[in-house]
């Protein structure tokens, strides 16, 4: 009957994780055979998997009777001859006895085993999940760093044109002006530099995940983070019972707390002895043969300091199993919550950058331009218009990147802190120079 329990609890476990399956994020091929090369040939997923297959292994081992003992021996009287067939107390024995555990303890013992073996299989569940992660971590990062690379070319085209404009006002006392451009330029080209190496690093990161060559190229020309910024389709993803009903640590702790209940009940039955049976024959030559046949078991005289503490002892991991289950069924919750929160507030970022402050910062920058142009502005405008222009655009890539973060922290279930959107989007907005103007930070670059 209590197999048949264990049993069910399993089956309908598999149910629900069936019924969750994961959502589906944005994907293009590159990043599909990225994710399937990882997941078919990393290292880390088949050692999980060889670790599951050793716990299965050990469930018939459980479950098994000890094994018989067999035994040959001699008695003689004496020590100057063999006195088999002349003396009675003189014989050759062949003795065989088996342990027989208490009805129930093999059961349970073998249902606890086979719960271990679940764990371990929802062991490689969570590997899985996080690889996948992994891998459209490490993608998104690099197609954001070459979209950066990218806007810095875009970035390196307005202060061209801006020194262009103060050569052409060379005449009238502007020579610092083209200086400085000429400074902004080879801060561009310095910059360039980190995010190349930046972007080196992270096809090296991805290869490794998915067990390439280190130096394979990448092909993301089918993707740009501009073209992930539809973010209302995705809400639906963020789902608290989705979270529950996936999560391969939760499963992995109510399995526990199964195995626990088994361990507590196995513990109750410690009180009843395993009983040893025995039997034997003894040869006496000419004289008839003797035989033998026994019962033993242990008596649990020392239950006090054994059994029952055997007992308090397993009621107390069952107690803590159940409390795990309670702390992670929270922490999945408040998890899965956080990250909608913080989408639902990216994605209205996302939608001011295009509705309103690209286009404004776009438009301020060709503005202070030819208001410089004619004399109108100082070139200390220009610094601090085309600092905020290029600032709003990356921001605006790294709140889309951070919104896709979040999807796939919640796709893979993750119980680790998200940051929220000014922590996740805002960290490059911008920095003071010395001279008191605002440029793009060379770090968020």
């Amino acid at each position: 009957m209590r197999k048949a329990v264990v049993l069910c609890v399993l089956a309908l476990n598999r149910s629900a994780w069936a019924q969750a399956a994961s959502p589906v994020l944005p994907t293009d091929a590159t990043l599909t055979k990225l994710i399937a090369d990882s997941l078919t040939a990393r290292p880390e997923v088949a050692q999980a998997k060889a670790v599951a297959h050793a716990n299965q292994e050990r469930v018939s081992q459980v479950g098994a009777l000890p094994d018989p003992m067999l035994q040959i021996g001699i008695q003689n009287d004496g020590f100057r001859s063999i006195e088999i067939g002349r003396m009675d107390t003189s014989f050759l024995s062949v003795m065989a006895s088996q342990t027989f555990p208490w009805p129930g303890k093999l059961q349970l013992r073998e249902d606890a085993a086979k719960l271990g073996a679940s764990q371990t299989l929802k062991a490689v569940a969570r590997l899985q999940l996080s690889t996948e992660a992994d891998v459209r971590r490490e993608y998104l990062d690099l197609v954001l760093v070459r979209d950066r690379l990218v806007l810095l070319d875009q970035l390196e085209v307005i202060w061209r044109r801006s020194r262009d404009v103060a050569q052409s006002r060379y005449a009238t006392g502007a020579q610092s002006d083209v200086l400085r451009a000429q400074l902004e330029l080879n801060r561009i080209e310095q910059r360039r530099f980190a995010l190349q190496a930046r972007e080196q690093s992270r096809a090296q990161a991805l290869n490794r995940l998915s067990v390439h060559p280190l130096a394979d190229a990448i092909d993301t020309s089918a993707t740009h983070v501009r073209d992930l910024a539809v973010l209302a389709p995705l809400e639906r993803v963020f789902s608290s019972q989705h979270a529950l009903a996936r999560s391969p640590e939760l499963a992995a702790a109510r399995l526990g707390t199964t195995r626990a209940n088994n361990a507590l009940s196995l513990a109750e039955k410690s009180y009843y002895p395993d009983l040893t049976v025995s039997a034997g024959i003894m040869y006496r030559g000419q004289l008839p043969a003797m035989w033998l046949a026994t019962v033993a078991g242990p008596l649990p005289i020392f239950a006090g300091a054994k059994q029952n503490r055997a007992v308090a002892e397993n009621e107390a991991w069952l107690g803590a199993a159940k409390n795990e289950v309670s702390a992670l069924e929270q922490l999945l919750l408040l998890r899965s919550e956080e990250r909608r929160v913080a989408f639902s507030s990216l994605r209205k970022e996302v939608a001011l950058y295009q509705q309103a402050l690209l286009v404004q910062s776009a438009a301020t920058s060709e503005s202070t331009l030819a208001q410089y142009a004619v004399g109108k502005l100082p070139f200390a405008s220009v610094l601090e218009a085309n600092a905020g222009y290029i600032a709003d655009q990356e921001a605006y890539l790294e709140t889309v990147a951070a919104a896709h973060r979040l999807l796939i922290a919640e796709v893979e279930v993750s119980l680790a802190a998200s940051p929220m959107p000014l922590e996740a989007a805002n960290s490059s907005a911008m920095t003071t120079t010395g001279n008191g103007q605002s440029e793009a930070s060379p770090s968020s670059m």
